[in-house]
């Protein structure tokens, strides 16, 4: 007799392999895994009266009813949170993992908001042969000391050098947006996620790489096969081990992929500790009393890398300088392309709001276009509204996990240690209670009257507490940057609808069907849109 497995539909689906071949890797997985069995029954016992997806079998728990693609399982995933919306958290054993899913601002806090809880979840394991243990995934005095190490490269005046670069960058993208003017609609999610891989290469590494000018960029083709790749291993405990993965198609694809990635950073570093050296020798053959001539030449991320010191005083070897730099180009391109992309979508929709973003930057530039300054960006208070709302509606970084080093309460129910927490951004962000008509797009939302006495663990599309985002300020001056450059010039209608969107929820929360918009030429201050 078939073993079956009831899917969202009520319906029952055939389990995908043998159920006995099935059986044999999760234990497999769970001898290799498992701290001990005692450990794994006494976090069972303790997560009883916690309301869960079912059906749950021992070791596997819900594994086998999780779907594959990014796709599906984020839709998989919206719909048990819809149906445990009244409860403050809910569980799903990812085999023998027990994952708890927050619903609520209050348990947010008590997770973000405690220092003892800043360890990524096991599931980040499947990131580290890609970005290693950089500021990422590391935890403990590694990440404390990386956090340390790197925060003044996000000083004021480094981010006001890097601004530079965003200009320059956004005004190719502003002349390859002017083909479409008045023509059919477009899908325009690559063209700024190839801009923002230019701004990222040029300001984390110090050099320009023209992926405008390629369409076909390897290295971001390969950005969005391994998370797809590492978002399917996350959801199939039979391919946890790494001796198991190699043996399958999938294993031996990852393995291509990061070939890639690294091959690409590889070569960047190369070259700039080449150049660094040259400089160095160029400064003591002239004794060091030549003044630089031209320019002052931009510091990237990498320059600061090569040069750092840990808390006893020795520079960080290849691997970490390599692990920090994967980290960077995947967070600080990805993330940005998908946030701007959102803003531009929901625009279209919202026309009334575009005009007042029109407004605000008529008024801000004054009918020129000149690039944009640092004060410009400060006085763009409605657009900064703006992109706030949307990562509301479409955060970035649509869920993050961590796991417990000690047991702790939440709302009531204790939770061991070794378990997992898991943060939906994309499901808190649209509590009723805190954002009446949560669908709604609304930028007012962010003005400060209006954000006065909300839940400060409501609204985390940055994370929060002491593992926030380090580069959250370099991320919203980039986001603001480009979009004024864009909407100074251009009126945007989009042509999806949301159900048309296919929302993938892998690392990255992007439309698995593109952003399909319309652009018109528009005349600052006529009132013509």
């Amino acid at each position: 007799m078939m073993d079956v497995v009831e899917g969202l539909s009520g319906r029952p689906q055939l389990l995908p392999w043998g159920a006995g071949i099935i059986a044999l890797l999760v234990t497999i997985v769970t001898v290799c895994s498992l701290p001990s069995l005692m450990e794994y029954c006494r976090q069972w016992w303790m997560l009883k009266s916690i309301p869960g997806v079912s059906p749950c079998y021992p070791v596997l728990g819900n594994a086998l009813l999780l779907e594959r693609k990014g796709e599906d399982f984020f839709k998989q995933i919206e719909f048990y949170s819809e149906q445990f919306r009244s409860w403050p958290l809910f569980k799903l054993w990812i085999g023998p993992v027990p994952v708890m899913f927050l619903n609520h601002p209050d348990c947010v806090e008590v997770i973000l908001n405690n220092s003892k809880h800043i360890e990524k979840s096991y599931l980040y394991k499947f990131l580290h042969p890609w970005l290693g243990t950089g500021l990422l995934t590391s935890t403990g005095d590694k990440w404390r000391s990386r956090r340390k190490m790197i925060t003044p490269t996000f000083h004021f005046a480094i981010l006001s050098d890097f601004l530079e670069v965003m200009n320059e960058q956004g005004n190719i993208l502003v002349k390859k947006l002017q083909k479409h003017v008045d023509k059919e609609p477009f899908d325009v999610f690559m063209d700024i996620t190839l801009c923002a891989l230019d701004i990222i290469c040029e300001t984390a590494m110090g050099r320009n790489v023209g992926a405008q000018k390629n369409k076909d960029s390897d290295y971001v083709s390969a950005t969005y096969r391994m998370s797809d790749l590492i978002q399917r291993r996350q959801m199939s405990p039979w391919l946890w081990p790494d001796f198991l993965y190699v043996l399958f198609k999938e294993g031996r694809e990852h393995k291509r992929k990061l070939n890639i990635l690294h091959n690409f950073t590889d070569t960047v570093i190369v070259e700039k500790a080449e150049e660094l050296k040259n400089t160095q020798q160029n400064k003591h053959d002239n004794d060091g009393n030549s003044e630089e001539s031209g320019s002052k030449k931009r510091k990237a991320f990498l320059d600061m890398l090569l040069n750092a010191t840990d808390d006893e005083g020795k520079k960080l070897s290849y691997r970490d300088i390599r692990e920090e730099v994967d980290t960077f180009m995947f967070e600080g391109h990805d993330t940005t392309a998908a946030a701007m992309n959102w803003v531009l979508y929901l625009l279209g929709h919202n026309p009334e709001v575009q005009k007042k973003v029109h407004r605000e930057l008529d008024e801000v530039f004054d009918n020129t276009e000149r690039s944009v300054t640092m004060e410009d960006l400060k006085n763009l208070r409605y657009l900064e509204c703006v992109v706030k709302e949307a990562l509301r509606l479409y955060p970035s970084v649509p869920m993050f996990a961590r796991t417990l080093r000690e047991d702790c309460c939440i709302r009531g129910y204790q939770i061991p240690r070794g378990a997992t927490v898991l943060i939906l951004t994309y499901v808190l962000h649209r509590d009723p209670e805190v954002f009446p008509d949560p669908q709604e797009f609304r930028p007012e939302r962010f003005f400060p009257e209006n954000s006065k006495g909300r839940h400060p663990y409501a609204y985390v599309p940055f994370s929060a507490g002491p593992r926030n985002c380090i580069g959250q300020r370099f991320a919203q001056m980039e986001e603001k940057t480009l979009l004024a450059l864009i909407l100074r010039r251009f009126w945007v209608e989009s042509c999806q609808m949301p159900e048309e969107l296919g929302l993938c929820g892998e690392l990255i929360l992007r439309p698995n069907k593109g952003i399909w918009i319309k652009l018109k030429s528009r005349r600052p201050n006529t009132g013509s849109e």
